[in-house]
């Protein structure tokens, strides 16, 4: 349950940096922080995600769902 508790948790970190990166986007500033940091954080972010699922399929944490068929 924890380990789904986390993957919801970095999920929803990921969509916040999408809109901070929408909102720099958005901005006409130059001055403000670059795009690409919160692009880069979403980046890591769907690494780490995918990391863990890997990691708790492996130790049998969470079980994929059987074959439709």
């Amino acid at each position: 349950m924890l380990i789904k508790v986390i993957l919801v948790a970095l999920l929803i970190y990921m969509i916040i940096n999408l809109f901070l990166a929408m909102r720099v986007m958005l901005q006409n500033s130059s001055d403000g922080k670059p795009m690409s940091k919160y692009i880069g954080r979403r980046v890591l972010t769907s690494v780490c995600i995918v990391v863990i699922i890997l990691l708790a399929l492996a130790f049998g944490l969470i079980h994929p769902n059987p074959r439709p068929y």
